[in-house]
């Protein structure tokens, strides 16, 4: 072999040794300075403005469940009701002044959330579905 030939093999174990050496990691930039850049780079992050937009659409979608139970849904048994007011109804025991449990108020929370839990499982299906995390 030739010393060119050697050379030429060195120099290409060279190569392959700096491309197998592990370079650092680039330098994190500096924090901002500054409040406002602070602040700035806070809302860049972008899960604040999802938080955010979560938050208010959760608030009205509560509303419109909530206005599906009490005002569709939660009048169904109230005509069944001789009252009509089934959210009353209550069971009194006669002991000192009387125990009134409100059975009407009570299941009328289970009812309501029954129906919100089952509205928030068909949005988070459908969410799923159509690949919003």
């Amino acid at each position: 072999m030739s010393s060119e030939t050697d050379k030429e093999v060195v120099d290409q174990l060279k190569k392959i040794v700096e491309l197998l050496t592990p370079k650092p990691p680039p330098p994190t930039p500096p924090p901002p300075k500054g409040i406002w850049q602070e602040f700035r780079a806070f809302l860049g992050k972008g899960g604040v403005l999802a938080l955010a937009v979560g938050f208010i659409m959760g608030t009205y979608i509560g509303k419109v469940v909530s206005a599906l139970v009490s005002d569709i849904i939660l009048p169904i048994p109230g005509a069944l009701e001789p009252s009509g007011n089934w959210t009353s109804a209550q069971i009194v025991v006669p002991v000192a002044h009387g125990i009134h449990f409100l059975v009407g108020d009570f299941v009328n929370a289970i009812v309501t959330f029954l129906i919100v839990a089952v509205v928030v499982f068909f949005i988070a299906r459908y969410a799923n579905k159509i690949g919003v995390k």
